[in-house]
């Protein structure tokens, strides 16, 4: 996994799943400031960030959203659909850093995990686990994973035993049920197969 930086202006977290593609929410694809879409070349990945070295860096040739998403600039968007993959502009190899491999859908009480970058740690990614699934409506989950700015996008795992973790959402948002501070989710396995073939 690692850090996107958009436009120089604002970032993400995303998920590397090939050697030449990342996964993310689609809003990180939009200017946060202006809410006009960034091109892809505007946005750098950082592979495997930790204290400020990152193992592989990229720059980003194609950007594919959701087809159903629609960008709402200073409103709630869509979590159902909050999904994209950026193509890099050459493929990350080697034994330390690898692609994650997906898993099925999550489902009301699963204990998964979820590892990011925020405002406030740039340059080290926060793995927080467990974390539990709240409630489950349709490809949205909410989760009890406390996120904050930066976040979106950061792949959220299925963990089993001593197994690699597997990536089964992204997170999309943060929220609050009642008092309680939650993550919002975007489930990836009805859409990344349409995504996959759009991004070629």
């Amino acid at each position: 996994m690692g850090k996107l930086t958009i436009a120089n202006r604002a970032m993400c977290t995303g998920a590397l799943i090939a050697p030449d593609l990342v996964l993310t929410a689609a809003h990180c694809l939009y200017d946060p400031y202006s809410g006009r879409s960034v091109r892809p070349r505007k946005i750098r990945f950082e592979a495997g960030l930790t204290g400020g070295n990152a193992k592989a860096a990229r720059s980003v040739i194609k950007a594919v959203e959701h087809p159903s998403y629609r960008h709402n600039h200073g409103g709630a968007n869509d979590p159902s659909v909050d999904i994209a993959i950026l193509k890099l502009d050459s493929p990350i190899s080697g034994a330390e850093i690898q692609p994650f491999a997906t898993d099925a859908r999550p489902e009301k009480g699963d204990a998964l995990g979820v590892i990011s970058y925020t405002h406030l740690r740039r340059d080290t990614p926060l793995w927080q686990h467990p974390c539990d699934v709240l409630a489950k409506k349709g490809d949205v989950l909410v989760m009890n994973c406390e996120v904050d700015f930066g976040a979106s996008g950061a792949p959220v795992f299925a963990v089993q035993g001593g197994s690699r973790p597997r990536l089964v959402s992204v997170i999309s948002s943060k929220a609050a049920l009642g008092d309680r501070p939650v993550s919002v989710g975007t489930i990836i396995d009805s859409a990344l197969a349409l995504l996959l073939q759009r991004a070629g």
